[in-house]
């Protein structure tokens, strides 16, 4: 019998905040990105906070910092700044998806989670949540190992098809499947599964999952300080 799989997005499903954000901020720390990246970072918070554009123009705008800043890093200083970042925030997660993982899990069930956020950190954050495979964005590098500042994968425009071509590499089944999401970019692995989760959606996602009849779930959010 084939396994069945479950597919998670992270930032805004699992994690209460978002990897991206922290691991910039982490490295403007560690001045291997300049120091006035953590101002541009907290105003494009703040604009995002204060309802000023949707979270997906959020996400676009932290993408584009990063890229911005990460060309002539190295890969080693990405995960070192990985690992600072994780171990103080991973339990910073949602009830609902941490319930419905250990859930999960019991039955078997082939666990994936497909995010935006950098390759480094999504896969330092494995470490701690322990699904059989993850994907993240992977930033191209040079000759000498130096970031160029171009994406060579990212899966969020992709998210669907990276499911589907996972399921048949690895003989696993879609029948009674699972997905759980925040935004319209998950939208393309909740429509091909069996049981897709809208998990506090954002309002195109939630228009989305109300015209589809997916299942809306949730979450009061708790103060992170």
């Amino acid at each position: 019998m084939k396994n069945k799989i479950a597919v998670f997005d992270i930032d805004g499903t699992i994690f209460r905040k978002n990897l991206a954000f922290e691991l910039i901020n982490e490295l403007a720390w560690m001045k291997v990105f300049k120091r006035e990246v953590r101002k541009e970072l907290v105003t494009l918070y703040t604009k995002w906070l204060d309802h000023h554009g949707t979270y997906e123009e959020y996400r676009k705008a932290l993408v584009k910092l990063y890229v911005e800043n990460i060309k002539g890093c190295t890969r080693e200083q990405i995960i070192e700044a990985s690992k600072i970042v994780v171990p103080f925030f991973k339990d910073r997660t949602y009830i609902f998806a941490n319930n419905l993982m250990a859930e999960l899990k019991k039955k078997g069930y082939h666990l994936i989670a497909v995010s935006g956020s950098p390759i480094e950190i999504v896969e330092e954050y494995n470490k701690h949540l322990k699904f059989d495979a993850v994907f993240g964005t992977v930033y191209e590098l040079d000759d000498d190992g130096l970031y160029t500042g171009k994406e060579a994968f990212a899966p969020t425009a992709h998210k669907g098809h990276v499911v589907r071509q996972y399921v048949a590499e690895n003989k696993l089944t879609l029948e009674d499947s699972y997905g759980v999401g925040d935004t319209e970019s998950d939208a393309k692995f909740l429509e091909i599964v069996t049981n897709p989760i809208a998990f506090n959606p954002n309002l195109n996602l939630k228009t989305i999952a109300e015209k589809e009849g997916w299942r809306i779930v949730v979450e009061k959010k708790r103060c992170d300080l």
